[in-house]
């Protein structure tokens, strides 16, 4: 079944169902693209606004980006399916490896929003940033319990390290947006 298709009621009844999948994985990728989505909204209500002028280049950039981001996450929700079904292992550690990923790329993109998009949304900013954290984090540990069962000691050395450093980027860009918008909120 292709999930980006169809009604988030079923998806959601599915989700929650004694059904092997969709889950977790899937529900990261999902997450994932509700982040972006929001980046993409807070650029859509910026871009055009005579006192953001000076950073429409920059906007359509990363619009462009979240929406090509907000694709691939959907795709993700389905691959996730997929690789669960198949009972590869490789399969199904790439899927969430690959949220993780796209998760690192898409919340690089909160930071600049903060001082060159709509302050009236820049609570969506740090919603943007949380849901990306959030999805990241469930597809580490859907990359973790697959490690575990991959023999390839090597290939599960490099993996670990690069999430563990982009884990580490990924919570300090969210807690740094926290505090830079709370600041702008709280005046």
């Amino acid at each position: 079944m292709k999930y980006k298709h169809e009604s988030l009621q079923k998806y959601l009844d599915h989700l929650s169902a004694k059904l092997p999948a969709p889950g977790g994985g899937s529900a990261a990728a999902l997450t994932a693209a509700l982040g972006v989505a929001l980046v993409s909204m807070v650029v859509n209500f910026t871009l055009g606004k005579p006192k953001y002028e000076k950073h429409q280049k920059e906007l359509k950039e990363i619009l462009l980006r979240a929406e090509n981001l907000k694709k691939e996450f959907l795709n993700l929700v389905d691959l996730d399916v997929a690789a669960y079904k198949s009972k590869n292992i490789r399969s199904a550690l790439n899927v969430p490896f690959m949220v993780c990923r796209l998760c690192y790329e898409a919340i690089r993109l909160c930071p600049s929003l903060i001082e060159k998009s709509n302050r009236n949304l820049i609570s969506d900013v740090v919603v943007a940033a949380v849901l990306l954290e959030s999805g990241f984090s469930a597809a580490y540990y859907n990359v973790e319990i697959n490690l575990k069962y991959l023999k390839d000691k090597d290939f599960s050395h490099k993996v670990r390290k690069e999430l563990l450093q982009k884990n580490r980027r990924v919570k300090r860009i969210r807690l740094k947006t926290e505090e830079k918008v709370g600041a702008i909120i709280r005046g």
